[in-house]
């Protein structure tokens, strides 16, 4: 194993703010490991909206500076004792934790997992945490059922892809929005069975005709603030409105007496506490990754940035300029 230096390149935050307050940095120090962790030698890491939430302050930093990011895939460089459950230097792992954006991660071994050798590289940092939360929304935010009618908001994002294979896998009839006849063909590729072009297609009416008028039994929608409404609207009675996401937006107060109209269920979930407890994480991780290698699922990628260029990833996420997963090299 290469001799670990004592400073590395990473990002930074100091301040909430746009992406200017983004700062590539070439000496930052490679933390120190305690018990329970694991040093990560990262090679790919994976850029989610969340990570443009706790830049902007939509969700508060526990500290700054800050080294923003949620996961990555590398290699374990050293241990620090402990409960490791199993892992051991040398081996391949992707993880969900803080501070991704950067060359070596202090990483809780409870929040890392092993890949398996029928995954290549990049598609573990591509796949984890949004392969993740959709697989855990289609089993517990709504169970989803094969014949059910389902509208994926954002379908051809990086969630929205894997929610709109995973929902074709299960059978079920699936109804995506896209802004561009690209997005629409690769959601119709992906294995949606309608999307709706909402550039220049009124999705309300669009969602009712091929319903026959009862709405879909649930929404996923990660796009947040600007279809909140419509969600509700399209809903059909003892529906599932899953609220996921804040691409457009925090979602502002409303008056619950609104789910009543049709015995609604809301449900505002995080991932991370789908998978909180490590017999959690393992068991959807496994999951997903059988899912990948015996249905050849693609964890489309969008663009491996530069780490140094973050700033241009952020821009292209938050402007909508992406289809599929944006990964960050930090080798450069």
């Amino acid at each position: 194993m290469a001799s670990i230096p004592h400073t590395q390149k990473g990002v930074i935050i100091e301040k909430t703010g746009g992406i200017e307050v983004l700062q590539h940095k070439t000496d930052l120090p490679v933390a120190a490991l305690v018990e329970g962790q694991i040093l990560v030698k990262n090679d790919y890491i994976g850029v989610n909206f969340i990570d443009t939430y706790f830049r902007t302050g939509l969700y508060t930093a526990p500290q700054f500076p800050y080294i923003l990011g949620r996961e990555a895939e590398g290699t374990i460089v050293k241990t620090g004792g402990g409960e490791l459950y199993g892992l051991k230097e040398g081996d391949r792992v992707v993880w969900m934790a803080d501070g991704a954006y950067a060359e070596y991660s202090a990483v809780p071994a409870a929040k890392a997992v092993k890949i398996p050798e029928g995954i290549p590289p990049k598609v573990a940092a591509a796949a984890l945490l949004q392969g993740l939360t959709a697989l855990t929304l289609v089993r517990e935010a709504h169970h989803v059922e094969k014949g059910d009618w389902v509208l994926v908001h954002a379908a051809a994002g990086g969630t929205g892809l894997w929610l709109v294979k995973l929902l074709h896998s299960i059978g079920a009839n699936t109804i995506g929005t896209a802004s561009t006849q690209e997005k629409v063909d690769l959601a119709l590729k992906a294995g949606a069975t309608h999307v709706i072009n909402y550039s220049h297609e009124d999705v309300k009416q669009k969602v009712s005709e091929l319903t026959g008028g009862k709405g879909v039994i649930a929404v996923f929608d990660g796009v947040g603030k600007s279809t909140f409404d419509l969600s509700l609207d399209v809903l059909a009675r003892k529906g599932s409105m899953v609220s996921f996401g804040n691409a457009s937006g925090a979602v502002p107060p409303f008056n619950i007496l609104r789910l009543s109209a049709k015995n609604a269920r809301l449900l505002r979930p995080t991932v991370l506490n789908y998978t909180n407890t490590r017999e959690e994480l393992e068991k959807y991780s496994n999951e997903l990754f059988d899912i990948i290698i015996k249905n050849g699922l693609d964890a489309r990628i969008h663009e491996v940035y530069p780490l140094s260029e973050v700033a241009r990833a952020h821009e292209d996420l938050e402007g909508r300029k992406t289809t599929g997963k944006l990964l960050l090299d930090p080798s450069k």
